[in-house]
């Protein structure tokens, strides 16, 4: 999931309940519809908001929570049956109907959703898909009753049924579809908690949840509810932390990583996370299409000194990308062919660097997008830097102020020059990173990377009869993926977070995201 921090800290009109748990969050780029949401800072909100067929625990263990039962022979047919008696926040029954419909929506073309490019598996995606499409709904989704539907899907699918706690496989009640955006605003869900009364999402300021009455799945909170607070710096947000004015903050900033463990005592938290950072650049961009565009992201790749910059910057709250996953999940293989792009070479750099030169002249000048509220302008500047000094180059960061702003003109193709980004993960398997990034027609493909050898790939580590076979799969479509230099693997994280001192226990789950529901104050 893409990632960053959002804008402003207020307190709200009605004061500060001491049983509320504030926790940092940003805007969210979208109205909170959940298969148009694919950035954290919505994610974290509508995570909390509805339940799926089944839910990740802190260490990533999927478990059912809407789903009785889902039964299959081949991993390519599936009946699911859902429990009974489930109901959303405004009293309306969570039935088969309730998943089915909005899968299809997530998957209609013309509804242009964000996280679309999961559907893709089912039978009629591609009918579905089309800019002309006479299809509305995917030939493989059949309602059988109100509490049983079936799945087809294209070929066996070794992440199928895990993810189905995933984002966009939540449910919607019928009121969702009279008018998605507005629903967006004030969302009607059937997790753990539910909005506030009364604006509860005040844009650029907070976003007040309570727990929902309705829920009766394994998520039960332990708190009174959740304030996501906007802050326009971590700076910001650390120091409320220390003042006690925050509960739980989920990045400490650069400022205070050599002093956030002293700071903090016992309340300082680190631990790997499936969280990692990479810089990509779109083919539109002057020099770096075709060839030209490889060898130029290869030699910026080995221009960069990670080691330096996760030392001298994160001091080990860091680490330095190995591929295009992340080194805390099943399978990861940080030797993979490929995988010397990821080192500091200055000499090859240099060498890869000329013979870009060779094709086309580099002119101009190369900048790194990134967004001033999410904390990331020093990491920036010393790899602006390391380029700059290894291949005498001008390599400068591009600050933009918001992570909305950026997120915008990254979706639309327009931002004109390379780019910060981040990916959180959502379910605890290496295709889910691959998947959403790097397949041809995903929505989250932020670089266009467009393979069909690549996409096939894929489709095979899917289909593997076991993981052993597809992590080996895996590791060939990686493979690839380095050697066109799809976009730059930089850093991997080691989380580092803190609670305030009217905290008893937060923890952080296995992606970084706190496990919201059993913060107790």
């Amino acid at each position: 999931m893409a990632t960053s921090l959002g804008l402003t800290a207020c307190s709200s009109d009605d004061g500060t309940d001491a049983d509320i748990v504030t926790t940092n969050g940003g805007e969210p780029q979208n109205p909170l519809v959940p298969t148009n949401t694919n950035e954290n800072m919505g994610g974290r909100v509508v995570d909390r908001l509805y339940a799926g067929l089944k839910y990740y625990d802190a260490n990533g263990e999927a478990h059912d929570e809407l789903a009785q039962s889902i039964e299959t022979t081949d991993r390519k047919n599936y009946k699911i049956t859902i429990k009974p008696d489930w109901k959303f926040s405004d009293g309306s029954a969570v039935t088969a109907k309730s998943f089915v419909d909005a899968w299809n929506f997530g998957a209609l073309g013309s509804n242009a959703q964000l996280q679309s490019y999961v559907f893709a598996p089912i039978v009629g995606f591609d009918e579905v898909q089309a800019k002309d499409a006479k299809a509305q709904t995917m030939s493989g989704l059949k309602v059988v009753d109100d509490r049983t539907f079936t799945v087809a899907l294209k070929q066996p699918s070794i992440d199928f049924e895990t993810e189905l706690g995933f984002t966009p496989f939540y449910p919607l009640p019928d009121a969702a579809f009279k008018d998605m955006k507005a629903f967006g605003e004030n969302p009607i869900g059937n997790g753990p908690y539910k909005f506030a009364k009364n604006g509860a999402w005040q844009h650029n300021v907070q976003i007040d949840l309570v727990p929902n009455p309705e829920y009766k799945g394994g998520r039960a909170p332990k708190n009174k509810g959740l304030r996501f607070v906007m802050y326009q710096s971590y700076d910001t947000a650390y120091a409320d932390l220390q003042a006690g004015n925050l509960d739980t903050l989920d990045v400490i900033p650069e400022s205070a990583m050599t002093s956030y463990k002293q700071d903090l005592g016992d309340r300082a938290i680190s631990k790997p996370i499936a969280y990692k950072v990479n810089i990509g650049i779109q083919s539109n961009v002057p020099h770096f299409a075709g060839e030209e565009g490889v060898l130029r992201r290869k030699a910026i790749s080995m221009a960069i000194n990670r080691e330096q910059i996760c030392e001298n910057i994160f001091h080990g709250a860091r680490i330095p990308s190995r591929d295009f996953t992340a080194s805390t999940l099943p399978g990861f293989n940080g030797n993979l062919p490929g995988s010397e792009f990821l080192k500091f070479n200055p000499q090859e750099a240099k060498k890869l660097w000329a013979q870009a030169d060779a094709i086309s002249p580099w002119s101009g000048k190369y900048e790194i997008a990134y967004n001033t509220d999410g904390g990331h302008q020093g990491w920036i500047e010393a790899t602006a830097n390391s380029i700059k000094n290894t291949l005498g180059i001008e390599a400068i960061g591009a600050p933009y102020p918001t992570f909305k702003t950026i997120r915008d003109a990254i979706n639309a193709k327009t931002i004109g020059k390379a780019f910060r980004g981040g990916w959180q993960g959502d379910y605890p398997t290496m295709l889910q990173f691959l998947t959403s990034q790097y397949y041809s027609f995903s929505e989250t493909n932020n670089v266009s990377y467009n393979s069909p050898e690549f996409d096939a790939l894929l489709n095979a580590a899917l289909a593997a009869p076991t993981l052993e076979e597809s992590y080996k799969i895996v590791a060939q479509a990686q493979a690839l993926l380095f050697k066109d230099m799809a976009e730059i693997p930089v850093l991997d994280y080691n989380a580092a977070a803190g609670r305030s001192d009217k905290v008893k226990k937060a923890e952080l789950a296995w992606n970084g995201f706190f496990d919201f529901e059993h913060i107790e104050k």
